[in-house]
């Protein structure tokens, strides 16, 4: 199996941004080129990880995120 990360360039890095399917705001800090399989049969995605004011982060569907 291949490496099971790699981080992708992102225009909006380090910029406030909302996830349109929570309506979330806060700051992109990664976009990870993921394998999120848990089989042998691997299924890359292309996630946005989001810090909110709070601190907590959580991730998303980079095609989830417009800037704020």
């Amino acid at each position: 199996m291949a490496e099971v990360y790699e981080y992708v360039p992102h225009a909006l890095l380090r910029k406030q941004v909302r996830d349109i399917a929570s309506g979330a705001e806060g700051e992109l800090m990664a976009v990870i080129h993921e394998n999120v399989s848990d089989t042998a049969i691997e299924h890359w995605m292309d996630l946005a990880y989001v810090r909110l004011p709070s601190g907590c982060e959580f991730s998303t569907l980079v095609d989830n995120i417009e800037a704020v």
